[in-house]
């Protein structure tokens, strides 16, 4: 399956859930994204589109836990950066309509902990179907050796049994 149709599929299985079964199914993947996330004292993650795993509150919480929170900003050429994220004021419309940190810029990678990773799509291998930008890739791949713990976050609808990769798709460690 090339990986629009595979997009499309997933589409249209997320069709079959009301926004208050999504919220119950979000509620349930948070709950077991929270072992991963206790020991963490930073955490990179994503502020949800509304057909995401609603990630608002558990970054709220994180916060109030003492954690740092960062959250990927969207730059003009292309790429992505990292922002501090401590409140709901932080937070701006970006790119694609997506809500972006735009609290002080976080450049020392080596400190994070773990990474929650968002996709259309993940198969047991961690091998992830993006939008079809490529930010995510770019991000991970520019990383390179930094110990870095990511977890692609999604419904369970959203996983497959196989997301056609290319050279320059970079895969999660866990899917949950």
């Amino acid at each position: 399956m090339l990986k629009d149709e595979l997009r499309l599929l997933v589409k249209e299985r997320r069709r079959q859930y009301s926004r208050q079964q999504l919220e119950t199914l979000s509620q349930t993947v948070v709950k077991r994204l929270a072992p991963h996330l206790r020991d963490a004292s930073v955490v990179m993650a994503f502020y949800s589109l509304p057909d995401e795993v609603d990630t608002h509150q558990l970054i709220d919480d994180l916060v109030a836990m003492g954690k740092t929170v960062l959250l990927p900003k969207v730059l003009d050429d292309g790429g992505m950066e990292l922002r501090r994220y401590t409140s709901a004021a932080d937070l701006q419309e970006g790119a694609f309509h997506i809500m972006e940190a735009v609290g002080d810029s976080f450049t020392d990678y080596n400190q994070i902990d773990v990474a929650l990773i968002p996709g259309v799509a993940f198969d047991a291998q961690g091998h992830r179907l993006g939008r079809g930008k490529g930010y995510y890739d770019r991000f991970l791949r520019a990383l390179g050796t930094v110990p870095l713990h990511t977890i692609g976050v999604c419904f369970e609808f959203q996983k497959v049994e196989n997301v056609p990769i290319e050279r320059h798709d970079v895969s999660v460690d866990i899917v949950i």
